[in-house]
């Protein structure tokens, strides 16, 4: 009986409610804005966030949790560097590296105790011929090592055998973009492409892997979907071998007393990259460093690769984007304050013009209780409103930012429904004030009053 009474009581009130914030329509929106702005920036900040957090989680799964990435350094980067600039150029002058090879992928993971897989690769951009058709394409010479250490699963076919890795056959496997755009409307399986002037009979097709623009950029990541890639022996056999082919390095004198200049070698390293696995990511700063040692011990002391780890990369990178979201809360969490705020003084102000009505009220019999029930209810429907606005104005205010910006965005239920509680909330608390002051009038004198 007495939920009855409170249910119908609620039900007058929140009648009441509407009845009065339908006859102050302007008035009722202008409130209600620091609530819908601020519900905006809360559901726009959390989808900004979350598709931080799945971009993070995916570049992570793409370059692998425990992974260690050496790349070369060419001469060709810095071919005017003047050694006599130098205090000890003539020291360098004869200093020789033979460049990162096959050979210290196979000391790495012979020596070093922490390594549990060492994966090299070869990179040539080269063109594929198919059906009179060329396409542009980059060939990659791997071991079987690699796929592992990427997260690469195939969808058809198979990976390389111990056969066709040991005889360097002519065989593939290629990226699913590859497939489609060569073979389009059939498998590829089985099938033979000419990849420069070399037949390669393709034995596997790998998983398609959506990989941004960004994951490109920030990490150094190619398209895999793209790529070709052929046992790192075949590579070596059957198109070049940077290792047996290179350019002479010579040393010329512009005068008799002229500086010395080295020429540059250009590219001498035999593999293009070479990614090394932990057994444990507590020990990838460790392994790096001996790394580095061992390395530039084996390359007569010459710099000339480049160590990076990329879990340190994505975890600045999250840290950053930490950052951002904690400042969109900040904004967001001002706006919501504004919109309480706005709240709180046009209630207040409407309890001063109805005062003669709060009088009225009372004087037929309303309790404090009632009078607070109708001012409540009227901040809450003002929030509800100007939440459920929000969050329309933040779901398409995500999708606006990630088609202009290219910034994924994710949003989700429980952003949503988070949003729209604390704009309840905040109407509730914010409401609290001027229903006590509506309530606190004492009947006579609210007649009174003009």
């Amino acid at each position: 009986m007495i939920d009855k009474i409170l249910l119908e009581k609620l039900k007058s009130n929140f009648y009441e409610a509407f009845r009065s914030i339908k006859t102050n329509k302007v008035r009722t929106f202008l409130t209600a804005l620091g609530i819908i702005f601020g519900v905006a920036a809360v559901i726009t900040m959390l989808a900004i966030g979350n598709g931080a957090e799945r971009e993070i989680l995916s570049q992570l799964e793409l370059v692998g949790v425990n992974n260690i990435v050496i790349t070369p350094i060419s001469d060709d980067k810095n071919p005017d560097k003047n050694l006599d600039e130098a205090e000890n150029s003539n020291k360098e002058l004869k200093k020789f590296s033979k460049g990162l090879d096959i050979l210290d992928a196979q000391s790495i993971k012979k020596i070093i105790p922490s390594v549990t897989n060492v994966s090299p690769e070869i990179i040539m951009n080269t063109y594929v011929i198919n059906n009179g058709k060329q396409n542009s394409v980059k060939l990659i010479g791997v071991t079987p090592t690699f796929f592992e250490s990427s997260n690469i699963n195939i969808e058809k076919g198979k990976f390389f055998s111990e056969y066709q890795l040991n005889n360097a056959l002519p065989v593939c496997v290629i990226g699913r973009k590859i497939e489609k755009k060569i073979f389009t409307g059939e498998s590829a399986i089985g099938k033979r492409i000419k990849v420069k002037n070399v037949w390669l009979q393709v034995i596997g097709i790998i998983e398609e892997k959506l990989i941004s623009d960004k994951a490109q950029e920030n990490l150094g990541i190619r398209d895999m979907n793209q790529d070709i890639y052929i046992p790192i022996k075949t590579f070596l056999v059957r198109y070049k071998d940077r290792k047996v082919i290179t350019d002479n390095l010579s040393v010329k004198k512009n005068n008799q007393n002229g500086p010395k200049k080295r020429t540059p070698r250009g590219n001498y390293h035999q593999i293009d990259k070479l990614t090394v696995q932990v057994s444990n990511s507590n020990e990838l700063k460790a392994t790096a460093e001996v790394l580095s040692k061992m390395l530039k011990r084996r390359h007569n002391d010459v710099l000339d690769f480049e160590i990076t780890i990329p879990i340190h990369l994505l975890k600045q990178q999250q840290k950053t984007k930490q950052i951002f979201n904690v400042v969109l809360s900040i904004i967001a969490g001002i706006s919501l304050l504004i919109g309480g705020i706005g709240i709180m003084n046009i209630m207040l102000a409407s309890v001063l013009e109805r005062t003669k009505e709060i009088g009225i009220m009372r004087a037929i019999g309303a309790t404090q209780e009632d009078v607070i029930l109708q001012f409540l209810s009227e901040a809450v429907l003002i929030s509800v409103g100007g939440g459920i606005i929000g969050i329309i104005l933040g779901i398409i205010g995500a999708y606006i930012i990630e088609i202009t910006s290219g910034i994924e965005t994710v949003l989700s239920l429980g952003s949503i429904l988070l949003s729209f509680f604390i704009a309840v909330i905040t109407g509730l608390i914010f409401g609290i004030l001027p229903a006590k002051s509506a309530a606190n009038k004492k009947p006579i004198e609210a007649l009174r009053s003009e």
